[in-house]
Parts: C-alpha cells; sequence; structure tokens
C-alpha cells in the first residue's frame, strides 16, 4: 500500500569508504523500493580521519530528503544475510532509509549558547525546533559528548512537548571533539545536538534496560538536601518521618552483610542506587527506577551522594549490575513491551542505542543485545550505534543514562 511506512539498512565493514558507502546505498535504496524521506547513519571512529568525505559521498548517491547521524565508537546494522551485526573497534557504517508517507519530517541542528535557559516558557522551546506540540511530534537525538547543557536540552524538550517520546546517544569514538561527528542534512558539526521531529501517521514506542538488578527493600528518603540522602525508613513504615528513619550508610552496611559473597564482592564496584520516578505508583516493578551512581559516602554524617537530586519523600532501592543482570534485565524489559503491545502491531523497524561500556565488553560475546532483540521483536530491521551516553525516558520523562540500551520501535498506526 502506498501509505505504509518502509524501513530498510544495511551495514558495511569495508575498510574503503567509498565502497562500503556505495554498498549501504545500494543495498538500503535496493530493499526499501521507494523514495527515502529520512536517512539515518551512523559511521565507526576507525573512519575518524575520513568523517570529512562521508557527506559529500552520500550526497552524491543519496536521495534521502532529511539525513542526520553521528559517530560512534561502534555502529549497529543488518548485514548482507539478515542478521543483525555490532561491529565493534574495526571500520563500520551502518545506514538507514525511512519512507514515510503522512508523516512530516523536521531535522534541526542546535548549538549550547541558542539553548533557553530552563525559566524561559515552552513557547521558546517550540520557536526554537519550529515544531508545534500540537503535531505531537516524536523525537530522535544526537549529541555532542562535551555538551555541558545535554540535560538542559532533555529537560527543556520534556517541558516544551510534554507526552513525546525522546530517545538516541551522544556520540562516541574519541576524547576530543576533532574525533566527533555529528552530521544533519549532508552537513558536518563537530559540537552541538542533531535531531530529527517526526509528527503523524508513526508511533514510536521505546525500551530502556538499565542493566540492573535490584537488592534489599525499597527505602523512603527521609532527609536529603541537593544529591545527599541523609536519611532513610523502610517503604512499609506507615508514619513518614518517624523514628524508623536511619542513617543511610547504615541501610547499606546492613544490606551488604545480607548479600551473597558474590554479590558483595560485586557491590564493591558495581553498586547503584535506583530512584523511583512515580510518586503515586505504590507497588513499585522492575525499570520503574531510575538508575544512577553511588557517588560517595560520608561516614561522619551516615550520608550517602547519588548522581540525582533527592528530596524527602522519594523511593530508592539499590541495584547491582553485571552482564548477567544486563541480559535478565534487557529480557525482561522485552517481555514486558510484548505482553503490552497488541499482537497485530507488528514493528516496522527499531533503533538500538547501546552504551559503549556493553557490548562484547560486558557480555564477553559479540552481538548481544541486538540478537536477544531479534529473538524477541522478529523481522525488524535494527540499526544503532554504541553512544556515551544514551537518552530514553523512564516514567515520563527522558534523561541522559550509562551503561543502558535504549531501544526506538517504529510501528504504523
Amino acid at each position: 500500500m502506498s501509505n505504509q511506512i518502509r524501513w530498510a539498512n544495511a551495514l558495511s565493514t569495508r575498510p574503503s569508504l567509498e565502497a562500503a558507502v556505495e554498498e549501504v546505498v545500494e543495498r538500503t535504496e535496493q530493499s526499501l523500493q521507494a523514495s527515502a524521506d529520512l536517512g539515518l547513519v551512523f559511521i565507526s571512529s576507525a573512519f575518524a580521519s575520513e568523517y570529512t568525505r562521508l557527506m559529500p559521498l552520500l550526497q552524491e548517491r543519496l536521495s534521502a530528503k532529511v539525513l542526520i547521524g553521528c559517530s560512534g565508537g561502534g555502529v549497529i546494522g543488518m548485514s548482507r544475510y539478515g542478521e543483525a551485526q555490532e561491529v565493534e573497534g574495526q571500520p563500520g557504517l551502518s545506514l538507514t532509509l525511512l519512507h514515510l508517507p503522512d508523516v512530516t519530517v523536521q531535522a534541526f541542528h542546535l548549538l549550547p549558547e541558542v539553548l533557553p535557559d530552563l525559566d524561559s516558557s515552552p513557547d521558546t522551546w517550540v520557536n526554537l525546533i519550529a515544531v508545534s506540540p500540537e503535531t505531537r511530534p516524536n523525537f530522535i537525538l544526537f549529541s555532542d559528548p562535551f555538551l555541558s547543557g545535554i540535560n538542559d536540552l532533555l529537560e527543556g524538550l520534556d517541558y516544551a512537548y510534554p507526552g513525546a517520546i525522546k530517545l538516541g546517544g551522544l556520540a562516541s569514538g574519541g576524547n576530543v571533539r576533532g574525533n566527533i561527528a555529528l552530521f544533519c542534512n549532508y552537513e558536518l558539526y563537530r559540537e552541538g545536538t542533531v535531531g530529527v521531529a517526526l509528527s503523524g501517521n508513526i508511533i514510536l514506542e521505546t525500551i530502556v534496560a538499565q542493566g540492573c538488578r535490584p537488592i534489599g527493600e525499597t527505602y523512603r528518603v527521609t532527609q536529603g538536601e541537593r544529591n545527599i540522602v541523609l536519611g532513610l525508613e523502610e517503604q512499609s513504615s506507615n508514619a513518614f518521618g518517624s523514628d524508623n528513619s536511619r542513617p543511610p550508610l547504615e541501610v547499606l552496611r546492613d544490606l551488604l552483610q545480607g548479600l551473597s559473597d558474590t554479590d558483595r564482592l560485586l557491590a564493591q564496584n558495581s553498586l547503584f542506587v535506583g530512584v523511583a520516578r512515580d510518586e503515586f505508583k505504590q507497588e513499585l516493578e522492575h525499570g520503574d527506577f531510575l538508575i544512577r551512581n553511588l557517588l560517595g559516602v560520608d561516614p561522619k554524617a551516615g550520608a550517602i551522594a547519588i548522581g540525582d537530586r533527592v528530596r524527602p519523600g522519594q523511593r530508592i532501592k539499590f541495584h547491582l549490575r553485571d552482564a548477567e543482570a544486563s541480559a535478565d534485565d534487557l529480557e525482561m524489559m522485552l517481555k514486558r513491551y510484548l505482553q503490552q503491545t497488541p499482537a497485530d502491531a507488528d514493528a516496522i523497524g527499531a533503533l538500538i542505542f547501546p552504551c559503549v561500556g556493553r557490548g562484547e565488553g560486558l557480555y564477553g560475546r559479540p552481538n548481544f543485545d541486538s540478537q536477544m532483540f531479534r529473538r524477541y521483536i522478529k523481522n525488524a530491521p535494527l540499526s544503532g550505534f554504541f553512544c556515551n551516553g544514551e537518552i530514553g525516558p523512564v516514567g515520563g520523562s527522558t534523561f541522559l543514562h550509562g551503561y543502558t540500551s535504549v531501544f526506538g520501535i517504529c510501528r504504523q498506526p
């Protein structure tokens, strides 16, 4: 049917950039068999010295109306044998083309200095993006990892476009800005954020797999200031702020004593704090917590510092992360997605944005996240890159994550 979304991806591992471009363009255009309204391109850092050549090469061969993308320490796409492949530490080029009838596609590039301050009205953000909230857009975003205002950007977009999906990641592959590339409409940028707003006849859904498993009880913050937790009580306590409040470090020590030897050893380097995002949900489930780093402890005050702001009344739960926890978490989130999605709602295509700390270095074998995804979400072409930080929603708000895999799943309404 002419009004059906079409999605095609091709991955090339050829060491010559010209050959890689030729391969991905030929394969995606042959598969798409329609005009390309949007292109997404991810190039591995093995091509860092040739980033400036990518856009001219694509512009010569490609007719996509809008094109965005970025560099990555690794890239992900579909091999010529129809298998999802994660390319790490070697040349890789992934190109996705989308035919999007009845969808408005608006690309943008934002420099840090043009971002409104957080006291600005939603209209200020809307004017910057040039997309009306009434069109109910969803966003795909790729940012410079050296951008200090990324959290302000996500908060501002949530403010101006409540309910809209925002997903993506921070470009990776280099420790200096010159080794990072952002692409928007056949132009190369070294800083800021590139993105695209999609409005109309398209559904974009997300899975955010944070790679952790919970341990111990859920606690309520009784005292907290900025990112410092000064008092905790068990959630089951009936009276908030009661005499049941204890120093967080004391709570943590008791928790660690009750763990197995293996988990106690793991907690020395892989202990995290989950902060509940839904204030009104009584029974919290796996995935209801935003995972944040445990930054330090104050033995004298018995306090702990975490990588997020806290306030009295918030609920937290300690978590552990390792390869097994990451695999179990991803599988659980995929199963939950399928349970909540109509049986006839087939995915047309999907994006994957995993942390550079995942992949073969975490699991000990390649293609783990992508292959598990394809085991549950079958026949959907998959593409993406390994990120320096992953963008995705938890509890209705958008956050920058670490050690996470964020998936964007495209369906037809």
